[in-house]
């Protein structure tokens, strides 16, 4: 699993799965466990989707 998510591109999917699954807590709506998803590609900076595309955020 090579890293393809660098930067200013990884602190925004941090806050973003942070900030659905807050609201999907505080909702009580199932749509927030999206959130997981760029909470999940933030911590391990990867990208399924990136990687067909040869797409990276990541400098280096």
């Amino acid at each position: 699993m090579k890293q393809n998510v660098g930067g200013i591109d990884r602190i925004l999917r941090l806050v973003v799965g942070v900030a659905l699954l807050t609201w999907g807590y505080l909702d009580q709506n199932w749509w927030g466990a999206v959130g997981i998803i760029p909470l999940f590609t933030g911590t391990t900076s990867w990208c399924l989707l990136y990687q067909p595309f040869g797409l990276s955020t990541k400098k280096g």
